[in-house]
């Protein structure tokens, strides 16, 4: 995949929802490359992370749910290249932000020492508290407690009071004897962080020393701090007020000035401490915890120019979303009568997007609109424009569906589940009309499924997720012909169409683990009947089997013992030629 360029680039993603006071971790560090005009399946059971981990990079996650680390870059010239107007706003604002970045260099120069007073001030509080392990098995033991007395609460609700009186009396006996455990264990521990603040403060010795070390060093800070900036600095600052304005300037006014403030105060902490701010992965880190950065470029005497580092993981202003969402980004989603809108006529519903992303008359947006009709295979369409969704089938909707995700170009098509609704005669329709159109509008395909039937006559490469992680990731022959994860031959093995007369159809044993707890080792290893003992100590890593191939399976360890795929799938690609009709 050398010569095609990298569409979405994302890196060790991970996403997570507060599900009734709880946290679950639904992606766990997904690093893939999805390139430029190329189809890939994302597939795994329900519940694995498929469409979670696509929603991150649309915008669509739940209001719940957070992205807690990585990064999601979209590279994309076009959107990413930016011209900010030198305003009288924007000099003065510069301004500003160069006599404080000067300013705050002076820190730069202290930044060892500032440090090793960090250091002190962080051993004195942990001889004052619990260790982590401590307070963590605390914690737990109360956290469990709590997601003991909520279930047994909520089926509580369900007993009838007029037949089940008795079972109500004794749950309401032991929700009491649960929060009687609960506060004793706080208390206990509330006990327990006193009585080590209390040893801490009372050691005269230890305090006595801390003391003057503290002294030492806020001396010598101080000295450092008042020395004077170089040169060199003094022109990175000149760059760094540059990209301040541009990272802020399509922002709306008062935003801006805002926006302005926070990004000094963040680099005035990334100086103190002393980060390389000539570094641009480590200056990318410091804008990010506010807005996109914009390199800068170069200027004129009117404008600055730039390129911005699109952070899909980091978009903090809705109004970024709406350049992405629909115009780069778009989405074909599993049923399309909850899609389209039932009160509106289907020419509107396509009108209206076409009229909002691309500015263009009505006039013009409908005739957009009927080409675009006719495109995925709506008969007469000018006749079908002024129609309300119900008077469509099912593969019709399905259609006006992608016509409408289509309506922008977007450079990136997600596809989730698109034709589980239809039968499988219209399902066959609407994926080649998907792969046929992709040829006139040049998008990347990311298709969403738990169907490898699919996968076989969509993809060209296939990432299999398994409890919030890729597995393994290969192009389409190598997934389905040469597999190396255990849980991609147990998908394989459950295939329908492989299974022979007088046979009993393979079933994946166990179900997926919680993805509230901290998984220990291959998250699989519970249900895999060729599990390694290290399989259940130790995550494993992602090993490469080809230049496009890898897999994350202790089994691909030089030590591990061979073991070769199940007697089912060993020669399938016969069967998934002729069952799939893929051409050879």
């Amino acid at each position: 995949m050398e010569d095609k360029k990298v569409l979405l680039s994302v890196k060790d993603l991970e996403v997570k929802f507060n599900v009734r006071g709880r946290v679950l971790t639904a992606i766990r560090g997904i690093s893939l490359d999805i390139y430029e005009n190329e189809s890939i399946a994302i597939v795994g059971e329900s519940g694995s992370g498929k469409s979670v981990f696509t929603k991150t990079f649309a915008g669509m996650l739940d209001t719940n749910g957070f992205i807690s680390n990585g990064q999601i870059i979209y590279n994309d010239e076009e959107l990413a290249d930016t011209k900010v107007r030198k305003s009288a706003q924007g000099k003065d604002l510069m301004k500003r932000a160069l006599h404080t970045l000067n300013k705050n260099s002076k820190l730069e120069l202290g930044a060892k020492t500032y440090q090793k007073i960090l250091e002190l001030e962080s051993e004195k509080k942990a001889r004052a508290a619990l260790t982590e392990e401590e307070r963590a098995e605390m914690d737990e033991k109360i956290h469990d407690l709590v997601a003991d007395r909520t279930d047994l609460f909520n089926l509580r609700q369900t007993y009838d009071p007029s037949k089940e009186k008795d079972k109500i009396k004794e749950a309401g006996k032991k929700l009491k004897e649960f929060d009687e455990k609960i506060k004793s264990m706080q208390e206990e521990l509330a006990k327990k962080e006193k009585a080590r603040a209390d040893a801490a403060k009372n050691d005269t010795a230890y305090n006595s020393e801390f003391n003057s070390k503290m002294a030492t060093l806020k001396a010598q800070y101080e000295k450092e701090i008042a020395g004077e900036i170089a040169p060199k600095t003094v022109k990175r600052n000149e760059v760094l007020a540059k990209e301040i304005w541009l990272s802020v300037g399509r922002y709306p006014g008062l935003a801006r000035v805002r926006l302005t403030f926070k990004l000094i105060a963040a680099l005035k902490e990334a100086q103190r401490l002393g980060v390389d701010l000539s570094d641009e992965n480590q200056r990318n880190a410091v804008f990010d915890t506010v807005v996109f950065r914009v390199r800068y470029l170069d200027e004129t005497e009117e404008q600055l120019h730039g390129t911005c580092i699109l952070n899909l993981a980091n978009v903090k202003f809705g109004g970024d979303w709406t350049q992405i969402r629909g115009t780069r980004i778009a989405t074909v989603f599993q049923d399309p009568m909850s899609s389209l809108n039932p009160i509106l006529t289907i020419g509107k519903q396509i009108t209206s997007i076409i009229i909002k992303h691309q500015k263009c008359s009505e006039a013009e947006a409908r005739t957009r609109a009927i080409e675009l009709m006719y495109k995925v295979g709506i008969p007469n369409p000018e006749h079908r424009f002024d129609d309300y969704p119900f008077q469509y089938s099912g593969g019709m909707r399905q259609r006006i569906v992608i016509a409408i995700a289509l309506s922008c170009q977007p450079k990136i098509l997600i596809c989730d589940e698109p034709t589980t609704a239809l039968d499988v005669t219209v399902q066959a329709q609407i994926l080649q009309l998907i792969k046929d159109l992709q040829k006139e509008f040049n998008y990347t395909i990311v298709f969403i499924t738990h169907d490898l039937g699919v996968v076989a006559n969509v993809a060209d490469r296939v990432a299999v997720l398994y409890a919030g992680q890729v597995v393994e990731l290969g192009t389409v022959e190598e997934v389905f012909y040469e597999p190396k994860h255990p849980y991609t031959w147990a998908l394989l093995s459950s295939l329908p169409q492989l299974a022979q007369k007088n046979t009993k159809l393979y079933s994946i044993t166990g179900t997926p683990p919680s993805l509230y707890n901290n998984i220990v080792g291959d998250a699989f290893a519970p249900r895999n009947p060729h599990c390694l003992k290290v399989d259940t100590l130790v995550e494993p890593p992602m090993f490469q089997v080809s230049e496009t191939h890898f897999a994350k399976t202790w089994l691909l360890d030089p030590r591990a013992p061979k073991i070769e795929k199940p007697e089912g799938i060993q020669d399938i690609h016969k069967k998934l030629m002729h069952v799939f009709n893929i051409e050879g």
